[in-house]
């Protein structure tokens, strides 16, 4: 194919100009005290003679050691700058590989100097990055800054992670920046604002909690330059596209000692999700790290909006998005902040699938039109009295409007049926929220949370077909057109409080006990029914159809554990004690009560701050949702009808987690592996019984319902100036499903891996080039299928010249199911160049999205009586040019 000979000739021509301009020189040695104890995590620059070239930097590993790679015949002046500790400096001349061992003297009174000469510090639980030393000027938002920071990986998604640690917590300035999400801040904060990041591992709000709560949040704190903090920055860019495509952007931020305002707008035809239901989630609030952890797992209802927000493959699209956040300090005790988020979109999507049954073979063809509204606001207030002492007041309110129609068309054997659907979900939250911290004494500190969440969704359904559906399974009356209306109604109160009390007996040891109670009621009411010609309704309610239930649930709990550290260990252990009260009020009244015990582990082994294991275990509990409850029938889809079960209890499954991280820079090596173990001792499963496609599903209780086991390892190498990287994944599952009255034992075993490499030159571009290969086995009785999935992959970001920016992306998918011997292949390849000189507020892009302009993607799927090959349709080539002003 041409496509792929002018990437292979573009991609080894790159890398032979790299490899010919590779020749480096090593200095490596290590850094001492004067009583020669090593010196971990000093900061070792190279000055280049020449000021036209990069600044070449290593920090120390744990036993004070240090490597640079430097260009070959170069002048350098090496400084070696620890806290506390005079700076060293001399001389170098790289002409061959060397090895220089330096011994720092104390100098208490030139700390202030060092703090400013440093790359990196670390303190504690704390890594701060000068980011002066880092970037070259050519960056744009704070994605770019992060990618050069050593140890920080920025994923396609916005997300953030640290030596393999998610970042968890975004701050700005010590603010939550839009919630804490970090999508939003990597996306759209200027590179040229940003003077210092602080990285925050095992991060609490309060600071007295820090060393008594346990927690694994990473928090990341972006810090202003000087003339950033009282100022209005930001940017804005507007772009047109060949045939009607267009995007406009605005970031405009404005930051004070006192009041922070950013503002995020956007409007786009390119299909481009500004805000997604991953970032929906966390934007939503969830719930307090005070009321997380007791083991129990509560499932409401879905509100129907969450599936019409994820859609990742369009024919057309239209977004519209605005975000405000506001921040104010009032005083040295009070700060306020706040923010409203709207978004607005409308997607277009056309599916087509084969469908292999056991008996027969399917063609259907989706068309999708969704229109969704989503208004988020939140209000906080953040009250300090004294240092030993917080409050917080939560408020938050949301509203959602979505509507989604399909076109069904479907073919068996020659004859056709069509569908057509439409959904209309609105949907309210609100929540409340508030929390007590106070310390006592050193030895004692209490902890109170209350959270109390209102939640309603009215969705409503229509179904339209010119053939009979679901027969023998809705008593549907004979007619040219069926027209079947669907109304639902669930909504929900939760009340949540929870009482802790962490006491310190010494350093070493520590016991938290923790009291509280969760209170849910759940309504959930459907009616199903067939609209006749003449007006009237065909009810469904006599053959069984309607549901209005009730459902209550209370969950009282104690729990205590006990902590204590010796040595490198830090083990925890403990157990909730749970009782269980939960009422049905549907035709008849049930009530029903346990007691569980879920016993939890938790265990660290740190031999250094770069090396460690962690374990946990905890036996947990899961309650379903009012509608896996209700015991009258109602429709899931055209071809299924759900009939919950009144009789289910809660699910009781074990997980475990053993966590493995090493890094080092020194060796230029992040090494991070886990193990999960899943197993449900009692789990939900759905029986389903099928008539051709149509579906009759209701859920059962298992014992042994399924066991998971999933392992996965990443390793990233650098040597000299290329980063290696192997990235493993194993995934077996094992889980009991009921078909047509039948008990089959599901098995699958999916393992992946992706070989990288990626080059680190200063003058070059940086070019990563990748393979991931996924090899899957899924057995079902006697039936088993085999798949192979082959996904090179190749990035070019290349800054040159004076302000021009050339960015590459480039994947080539190739599916094969060997045991029905499918392939399926497609490319998709993106491109962007930019300018911008670094005296003008003015830049100017021009970007090709699909380049090869492909018309769908494939892929296949299967389970226990399905083969789906699959096209969905994606947007054509657009190539925009763009225009944008920075203030």
């Amino acid at each position: 194919m041409p496509q792929k000979k002018v990437l292979s000739f573009t991609l080894f021509f790159i890398i032979g100009i790299c490899i010919t301009n590779a020749q480096t020189i090593t200095l490596k040695g290590s850094v001492k005290d004067s009583l020669q104890n090593p010196l971990s995590y000093a900061n070792v620059l190279a000055k280049p003679a020449d000021v036209s070239k990069n600044l070449q930097f290593s920090i120390t590993d744990n036993d004070g050691l240090y490597k640079l790679e430097l260009s070959k015949n170069e002048v350098y002046t090496i400084s070696v700058s620890y806290m506390g500790f005079k700076t060293a400096s001399f001389k170098f001349t790289a002409t061959e590989n060397m090895q220089q061992h330096i011994v720092l003297k104390d100098a208490p009174n030139q700390l202030q100097e060092v703090v400013i000469e440093m790359p990196v510090t670390v303190k504690e639980d704390t890594i701060t990055y000068n980011t002066n030393k880092f970037v070259t000027g050519e960056e744009r938002k704070l994605k770019n800054v992060l990618k050069k920071l050593p140890g920080v990986e920025v994923d396609k998604n916005g997300g953030v992670t640290v030596q393999g640690k998610k970042v968890t917590t975004l701050l700005v300035e010590g603010k939550k920046f839009f919630g804490g999400g970090s999508k939003l801040a990597v996306e759209n904060i200027p590179a040229n604002a940003v003077d210092k990041i602080q990285v925050i591992d095992n991060y609490n709000e309060i600071a007295f909690l820090k060393n008594v709560s346990d927690t694994d949040e990473m928090a990341m704190n972006i810090l202003l330059k000087e003339d950033k903090k009282q100022f209005a920055f930001g940017d804005i860019e507007a772009g047109k596209g060949t045939k009607d495509f267009y995007r406009a952007h605005s970031n405009l931020f404005y930051y004070s000692p006192k009041t922070n305002v950013n503002f995020i707008g956007n409007l786009n035809n390119t299909g481009e999700k500004i805000f997604t239901f991953r970032d929906y989630m966390s934007f939503q609030g969830g719930i307090s790290a005070v009321l997380k952890g007791d083991g129990s797992i509560y499932n409401v209802s879905a509100s129907d909006f969450a599936n019409f927000m994820e859609t990742q493959d369009l024919v057309t699209s239209t977004n519209k998005f605005g975000a405000l956040n506001i921040t104010k300090v009032v005083n040295s005790k009070l700060d306020i902040s706040g923010y409203a988020i709207f978004s607005h979109s409308k997607n277009e999507t056309l599916t087509e699938n084969v469908n292999q049954y056991t008996a027969f073979t399917e063609e259907k063809e989706n068309t999708s039109n969704s229109r969704n509204i989503l208004g988020i606001g939140k209000f906080n207030i953040e009250y300090a009295p004294t240092t030993n002492q917080q409050w917080y007041f939560k408020t938050q309110f949301k509203k959602t409007d979505n509507l989604k129609s399909n076109n069904i068309l479907s073919r068996i054997e020659n004859e056709d049926r069509s569908i057509f659907s439409e959904n209309n979900a609105e949907a309210i939250y609100l929540n409340q929220n508030i929390e007590w911290h106070q310390k006592m004494s050193n030895k004692h500190t209490f902890s109170f949370a209350a959270d109390i969440t209102f939640d309603k969704n009215n969705p409503t359904t229509l179904w339209e077909t010119n053939n009979t559906i679901l027969q023998g399974l809705i008593p549907v009356e004979q007619s040219d057109n069926y027209n079947i209306n669907q109304q639902k109604e669930i909504q929900n109160t939760t009340i949540h409080s929870v009482f802790k009390h962490y006491w310190v007996l010494n350093n070493f040891n520590h016991i938290y006990t923790t009291v509280g109670n969760k209170y849910s009621n759940e309504t959930f009411f459907t009616e199903d029914g067939q609209q006749l010609a003449n007006g009237t309704t065909n009810n469904f309610a006599s053959a069984g159809f309607g549901n209005d239930l009730d459902y209550e649930l209370n969950d009282l709990f104690l729990g205590v554990h006990y902590k204590f550290k010796t040595g490198i260990f830090e083990l925890k252990q403990g157990a909730f004690l749970h009782n269980y009260n939960w009422n049905l009020n549907q035709q008849e009244s049930k009530k029903s009560n346990k007691i569980v015990v879920l016993p939890d582990f938790s265990a660290e082994i740190k031999f250094s701050n770069s090396k460690k294991i962690k374990l946990n275990y905890q036996l947990k509990s899961a309650f379903s949702d009012a509608s896996k409850l209700a015991n009258r029938f109602y429709l899931q889809s055209y071809n299924s009808v759900y009939k919950g079960n009144e009789h289910l209890e809660n699910e009781l499954y074990h997980t475990a987690r053993m966590y493995y991280s090493r890094f080092s820079l020194y060796r230029g090596l992040m090494l991070f592996g886990g193990i999960n173990y899943t197993k449900k001792v009692k789990g939900l499963q759905n029986a389903v019984q099928f008539n051709e496609t149509d579906q009759y599903i209701s859920p059962i209780i298992v014992d042994n319902a399924s066991e998971n086991w999933s392992f996965n390892l990443n390793i990233d190498k650098k040597i000299k100036k290329f980063k290696y990287g192997l990235n493993t994944r194993v995934l077996t599952s094992s889980y009991l499903q009921n078909i047509n009255e039948a008990f089959v034992t599901n098995k699958s075993n999916n393992y992946s891996y992706t070989l990288s490499v990626k080059t680190l030159f200063d003058k070059f571009p940086t070019i990563e080039v990748g393979f991931e290969q996924s090899i899957g086995n899924y057995t079902s009785s006697n039936s088993t299928s085999k798949f192979v999935t082959n996904q090179p992959y190749l990035n070019i970001d290349y800054d040159f010249l004076e302000g021009f920016i050339f960015s590459f992306e480039y994947e080539n998918y190739n599916y094969e199911n060997k045991t029905f011997n499918q392939k399926n292949t497609y490319q998709i390849a993106n491109t962007t160049l930019s300018y911008k000189n670094e005296d003008s507020a003015w830049s100017f892009k021009i970007d090709a999205q699909n380049l090869f302009n492909v018309k769908y993607k494939q892929q296949n799927s299967f389970s226990s009586y399905i083969i789906s090959d699959s096209k969905t349709y994606i947007l054509p080539r657009i190539v925009m040019f763009s225009i944008g002003y920075n203030l």
